[in-house]
């Protein structure tokens, strides 16, 4: 029996349950674990190897910075608190989020680490990072030849809801299991083309809402794929339609609990924090694509009319640009950064954006004029995205003072890694592209 709905997250309860499931997050926002029984979870770490750090999807070896290859391959732990664990969707399971660290020291490939640097970079100056974050996917299933094709939904619209857009009753199940599992959704809906559909989850800090959105992608895709489906988060499947996005709503909790961009809309003058927060990332920007945009197929997504994130430019309730800035005030007020797809690593994409944000804020970069024209046709920039991965990944070699911000060693690996990705699939067709990366995304 699955005993998941009576546990709530942190609860420390082991009976009734046979195993914990440990996993984090590599640089290819794979969820890498092992199965333990629950006497073993209860030490606090279990031991893997450094080599998940140097390979590819399809496990070609590459001797990437830190990776291990060319030192033996030797082990890291994954280290969590077994006082956290979570409900799982499996029977008879919890779910062990985990840091990494390599000779007791944390582990300079880490994505969660790093983002609890940036985390803590913003708390010493009196701002706490809050996050909400939207996403993105398509449906596939299976076709008369057992291939995938697109979930049929010929009633599905923008904003559409129940059996026209979800005949299987597919989301349903999605929201009963993350309600089950602790994961607060904050709405659902189908999107532009079908059967492409919008998964928002509650806003919270910025580290719940990155393991939030970790554990989202994995159980949902995980429960379709049971239900004969395919939830793919790639960001551009069919070349015919749009693509898909990952969108972080970000604003700053004071020390008195008060969102530090409540009044800049209400005012009518940004404050200063904004400013710096939303010129930092418009400075990073060609360099912030190859890790929010991590694959060959990202810049099928990122092109210039598409509403994607394409441009450097900022705006108010304007949906064209790369940082909107919401209408809404109060404890709703934020900014929205809408350049990632879902293959990003929910924690080094949140950790990269926060530090080059910072990295505005402390070096007083200078904030370029709103955008006011449509966005579509005509802009007020001509600085945007580079136009693949690998100009993307020149240009974060490049930016040596985010990726020192970030954590070199990480960007280091991360780009010999995407390096020999870029080299695997040079020539290869868009179909081509999607069936590599179809069942990992």
């Amino acid at each position: 029996m699955n005993r998941m709905s009576k546990i709530a997250p942190g609860e420390v309860r082991a009976e009734g349950f046979e195993r914990c499931r440990i996993l984090f997050a590599d640089q290819l926002n794979l969820a890498r674990g092992k199965y333990v029984p629950m006497s073993e979870a209860s030490k606090g770490h279990a031991r893997m190897c450094v080599g998940t750090f140097a390979v590819t999807y399809d496990k070609a070896l590459v001797a990437a910075p830190g990776g291990g290859l060319l030192t033996g391959l030797p082990d890291m732990e994954v280290a969590f608190d077994p006082a956290d664990l979570r409900p799982s969707w499996e029977a008879n399971t919890q779910i062990a989020l985990g840091s990494l660290r390599f000779q007791n020291e944390p582990f300079a490939l880490c994505g969660r680490s790093a983002l609890a640097r940036a985390i803590e970079a913003w708390r010493a100056r009196g701002l706490d990072p809050m996050v909400g974050i939207e996403m993105e996917a398509y449906v596939f299933q299976r076709g008369a030849d057992g291939g995938w094709v697109p979930y049929d939904t010929p009633g599905a619209f923008v904003y559409g809801t129940g059996p026209f857009a979800d005949p299987a009753g597919l989301i349903e199940e999605v929201w009963a299991t993350a309600a089950a599992c602790g994961i607060p959704i904050e709405s659902i809906n189908a999107e532009y083309d079908a059967p492409q559909f919008e998964l928002t989850l509650r806003y919270a800090d910025a580290m719940k809402a990155a393991d939030d959105a970790f554990l989202f992608r994995q159980m949902a895709r995980e429960v379709l794929y049971k239900r004969g489906y395919l939830l793919s988060f790639l960001p551009k499947p069919f070349a015919e339609k749009s693509g898909s996005g990952l969108h972080f709503n970000l604003s700053f909790m004071q020390k008195d609990g008060s969102n530090v961009f409540a009044n800049d809309v209400a005012s009518g003058q940004l404050s200063p924090t904004m400013q710096g927060a939303i010129a930092g990332m418009l400075h990073h920007h060609e360099a912030l694509s190859a890790i929010m945009a991590p694959l060959t197929q990202s810049y099928a997504r990122l092109q210039p009319a598409s509403l994607s994130g394409y441009w450097a430019n900022w705006g108010i309730d304007h949906r064209s640009v790369t940082v909107r800035v919401s209408a809404e005030t109060g404890p709703a007020a934020r900014i929205e950064h809408r350049l990632a797809d879902c293959a990003a690593s929910p924690y080094f994409a949140m950790a990269a954006l926060l530090q080059a944000g910072l990295l505005g804020l402390e070096n007083g970069y200078e904030l370029p004029g709103e955008e006011v024209n449509d966005g579509l046709e005509t802009i007020s920039t001509d600085r945007h995205t580079p136009h693949d991965l690998g100009s993307a990944l020149d240009a974060l070699e490049a930016d040596t003072v985010l990726s020192a911000a970030i954590g070199q060693e990480l960007v280091d690996n991360f780009i010999a890694i995407k390096r020999e990705e870029v080299r695997i699939l040079e020539g290869k067709s868009a179909e081509e592209q999607t069936a590599y990366y179809l069942h990992y995304i």
